[in-house]
C-alpha cells in the first residue's frame, strides 16, 4: 500500500484550491491574486520570540473591534480568513451535515468542506450574481453552514442587503450564515456588522490582505456574537497568531494605519474606474461586470487566448473560463498605474489585430 493510499479517501479525491502562487507564472505584472501593488512600511517593535504568543492577542482584538465598531468579545483573530472558513466548518458540521455555497464564488468554501469530509450543496447565483433565495430555501435539508461572499469573488458585486436579511430569517435556529467580507474596505457601507446584534447565527469574515495591503502577514478575523466566538475558540490552534503578525497588524490598525488603508482603497477605486473606462472602448471586450472590490471581471472574445497571450508577456491575470457561468472571463486585479496601463496596452494590441 502506498502512502497516498493510506490517506483519507476524501483527500485522495480532493482537488486542492488553485491559489495564485500554486498556478505559477513568470512575469513582472502580477494581477491575479487581488493584492495591493506595494507593501506598507512597517517595522517590527515586539521582539519577544522566546515566549509563546497570546492565544488571542488582546491589543489586536481591541484595535480591530474598534475599527469594526464592535467589542473585543465579538472578534476572533486567525491565520487569514481561510482559517476562519475551516474553523466554522469544523466547529458546526457533523459528518452528515452539509455546507451550502453559491457559485461562481470563492473556491475555498468547497475545498475546506471537502477537507473536513463534509458534503456540499450548491445553489448557483442568478444571472445578475445575486442569491437565488427560493432555490436556497428548497435545499436547506441537513445544511449547517452557508457561505456568501460579498463583495463576491470573482464577480465583484455586492449581494443585496435585503436578500441577506431574508436568508438570515430563513435560517434562524437552523444554520450558521457566514458573510465573507474580505473586500469590504472598498464598499464599507455594505457591511453586515451592524446586524450581528440581531442574528446570533451570523458570522463575518474579514482580512488584512486586501485594502490593508498585508496579504503576506496572513491575518484574518471572524466577527460574531460572543457565543459563536467562544465555540470557535474551542477548535482554533493554541497559538495561531505569531508575535510579528500581531505586532505589525496592530500598527496597521492604529490611527495612521487606518488613514493609509483608506487612502489605498480610494486610490484603487480611482484606478478601477480608469481601467474600466479604458477597456470598455476595446471591441474585443464583450462585457465588464460592475465591481465594488479591488478587481474587475471582464468577458472577452476568446478570453482564454487573451489570458494566454498576456501570460506569455509576463502579465499574470486570473482565468475564470472554467468557473460556472463565466466562459471567456478574466479577473483583473487593480494594480499600480503603470501595471494597469500595461494591461490596457496589451489587450488593445490584441484587439487591433
Amino acid at each position: 500500500m502506498t502512502i497516498s493510499q493510506l490517506s483519507r479517501k476524501n483527500i485522495q479525491a480532493l482537488t486542492p484550491y488553485q491559489s495564485a502562487r500554486r498556478l505559477g507564472g513568470k512575469g513582472d505584472v502580477w494581477l491575479n491574486a487581488n493584492e495591493y501593488a506595494t507593501s506598507p512600511d512597517l517595522n517590527l517593535q515586539n521582539r519577544t520570540f522566546n515566549r509563546y504568543p497570546e492565544a488571542q492577542p488582546q491589543q489586536l482584538l481591541e484595535r480591530y473591534a474598534a475599527y469594526a465598531g464592535l467589542k473585543a468579545e465579538n472578534v476572533l483573530v486567525s491565520r487569514g480568513g481561510d482559517e476562519s472558513i475551516e474553523l466554522i466548518i469544523r466547529a458546526f458540521c457533523e459528518a452528515d451535515d452539509k455546507v451550502l455555497y453559491c457559485p461562481p464564488t470563492y473556491g475555498m468554501y468547497a475545498v475546506s468542506a471537502e477537507t473536513c469530509g463534509i458534503q456540499t450543496t450548491t445553489v448557483p447565483l442568478t444571472a445578475d450574481f445575486q442569491l437565488n433565495l427560493a432555490e436556497i430555501e428548497q435545499n436547506l435539508e441537513q445544511v449547517k453552514v452557508i457561505f456568501v461572499c460579498s463583495p463576491n469573488n470573482p464577480t465583484g458585486n455586492v449581494v443585496k442587503r435585503e436578500d441577506l436579511l431574508t436568508l438570515l430569517e430563513m435560517t434562524r435556529d437552523r444554520a450558521v450564515v457566514v458573510v465573507d467580507e474580505a473586500y469590504i474596505e472598498f464598499c464599507p457601507q455594505a457591511t453586515m456588522a451592524n446586524e450581528l446584534a440581531n442574528y446570533p447565527h451570523l458570522a463575518l469574515i474579514r482580512t488584512l490582505s486586501k485594502a490593508f495591503a498585508l496579504a503576506g502577514l496572513r491575518c484574518g478575523f471572524t466577527l460574531a456574537n460572543p457565543e459563536l466566538i467562544n465555540i470557535l475558540q474551542k477548535v482554533i490552534a493554541p497559538y495561531p497568531i505569531p508575535v510579528p503578525v500581531s505586532d505589525l497588524a496592530c500598527q496597521a490598525l492604529d490611527q495612521n494605519g487606518l488613514a493609509e488603508m483608506q487612502q489605498r482603497a480610494a486610490e484603487v477605486i480611482e484606478y478601477r474606474t480608469w481601467l474600466i473606462n479604458q477597456l470598455q472602448s476595446l471591441p474585443i471586450v464583450a462585457q465588464i461586470f460592475a465591481s465594488e472590490a479591488n478587481y474587475i471581471l471582464v468577458k472577452l472574445q476568446n478570453g482564454t487566448n487573451v489570458f494566454k497571450t498576456l501570460w506569455d508577456q509576463g502579465i499574470i491575470l486570473r482565468d475564470q473560463n472554467k468557473a460556472l457561468g463565466l466562459s471567456n472571463c478574466i479577473r483583473i486585479t487593480i494594480g499600480s498605474e503603470q501595471e494597469n496601463r500595461r494591461v490596457v496596452e496589451a489587450i488593445r494590441a490584441i484587439s487591433a489585430k
